[in-house]
């Protein structure tokens, strides 16, 4: 590396001209980029501040305050703070108004000690309006928080008065989370959180709600209006009882949503025991594309479950099958919920995608039962054999030649045809939840 004479301290390590970088004040040290290309690079890793927890919220808004995209003294976009003996926030920028809080880089084995979290979004007081040069935080995420750094995250998405997108990642040792917002807030995400058992969330505008993980006892409220709900709960319940009501409120605001993501266990579970609660005429009425997995672990006889969910869904236009055999199983399976809908039949059913079956005999039996409740033959996708799609086709048996690739049960009268296509994405794009953050 080149180095102007005289100029020794460019050509010190990263580590010592961030340390040096970290001693300024923020308005001096965003100066340092003019000094050579040496200094301009590492404001293209990162900004990087040490103090307390406590001083967290603060350095926050200090580095999103100086952040000006336009100009390029002010703009960048990471930012690294070391508070407490090992505590490490990395802040990253993004383009469409987004900000990453990670605290990943923490030595988690060490922070595994389980703790309540309380988020306050879009609280009514002027006194934390942004002031006009700010960033706007539309869209945050915060990855792997922890009971160390809980409150002062809090501390801090306090301040954002736009945020309308919140994404809650891999957070260990969370067992309880509240959030609250009065205003703003649009589409929830809680992702990876393992030990979480208690969810609470109050929003009178949120539209839609993405969960993974083991599900928790979940309190909504003010939630009518979500539009599209993902509840991919394949590693089974957070807790161990189950009452009658638990799912009532859940019930009720999942009701209109037009995307949802199910599996078998929680319909099984939660909304057949629910169902008792409300009239018999309960239906999904909005629901236009469903992603329900399942463990299918009783093999051909063991679809009944969905069939009887699909009788709650007239309005359904496409659904996708996966069949995950590590998915969690109900130990005592529903039956009187066989009764629901039992009259439903699906007018609108255009395109089924079945993914993760063993084998073909399978996919031809959901689809004979699938016959029983469509008005009109939908499109079949399968991908059992994990090599490509293909096209199930149900053909009159009274064809004189029928291809190898073929399965008809005695005395029936059609078989099934499996075609290979290539177009897949364009016949069935991928389900919205299937598309990873």
């Amino acid at each position: 590396m080149e180095v102007k004479a005289g100029d020794f301290i460019s050509s010190l390590p990263d580590e010592i001209l961030f340390h040096i970088i970290s001693l300024l004040p923020f308005e001096s040290a965003i100066q340092t980029i003019f000094l050579s290309t040496r200094w301009r690079l590492l404001w293209n890793l990162a900004l990087v501040k040490h103090g307390s927890k406590e001083d967290v919220p603060t350095a926050v808004s200090g580095f999103l305050t100086n952040f000006d995209e336009h100009n390029p003294t002010r703009n960048t976009r990471r930012f690294r703070f070391h508070f407490g003996e090992d505590g490490v926030l990395s802040a990253i920028i993004a383009p469409n108004n987004k900000l990453h809080l990670d605290f990943s880089a923490e030595n988690n084995q060490e922070h595994q000690t389980q703790f309540g979290w309380q988020i306050e979004l879009n609280p009514q007081n002027l006194s934390l309006q942004p002031t006009p040069s700010a960033f706007f935080v539309k869209t945050l995420y915060l990855i792997s928080v922890n009971h160390l750094s809980s409150e002062a995250v809090s501390g801090t998405v306090s301040k954002f008065q736009l945020l309308e997108n919140l994404k809650i990642i891999g957070c260990n040792g969370l067992e309880s989370l509240s959030i609250d917002s009065e205003t703003k807030l649009l589409n929830l995400t809680i992702f990876d959180c393992p030990q979480l058992k208690s969810l609470h969330v109050r929003s009178y505008k949120l539209k839609t709600f993405w969960y993974r993980g083991k599900f928790p006892r979940f309190w909504p409220e003010f939630h009518f209006n979500l539009a599209n709900a993902m509840l991919d709960s394949r590693q089974g319940p957070g807790y161990s009882t189950f009452n009658t009501c638990d799912f009532d409120r859940v019930l009720l605001t999942i009701k209109n949503s037009e995307v949802l993501t199910l599996c078998r266990w929680t319909f099984e579970a939660l909304i057949c025991p629910s169902l008792s609660s409300f009239r018999a005429n309960f239906q999904f009425y909005r629901l236009k594309e469903l992603w329900w997995i399942d463990n299918y672990s009783k093999g051909l006889d063991d679809c009944d479950a969905l069939i009887t969910f699909l009788k709650l869904c007239p309005s359904l236009e496409r659904l996708f099958v996966t069949i995950d055999h590590n998915s969690y199983v109900m130990p005592r399976a529903a039956t009187w919920c066989n009764q629901v809908g039992r009259d439903t039949k699906l007018q609108h059913l255009r395109v089924v995608k079945l993914e993760g079956f063993d084998n073909q005999e399978d996919e031809i039996f959901f689809a004979k039962r699938l016959q029983e409740i469509v008005a009109l033959e939908p499109l079949m996708l399968t991908t059992s054999e994990r090599i490509c799609f293909r096209n199930l086709t149900k053909v009159p048996s009274h064809e004189s030649h029928q291809p190898d690739d073929t399965s008809s049960l005695p005395q029936e009268k059609y078989f099934y045809k499996s075609v290979q296509v290539k177009n897949v994405n364009e016949l069935c794009p991928k389900h919205a939840h299937m598309i990873s953050l």
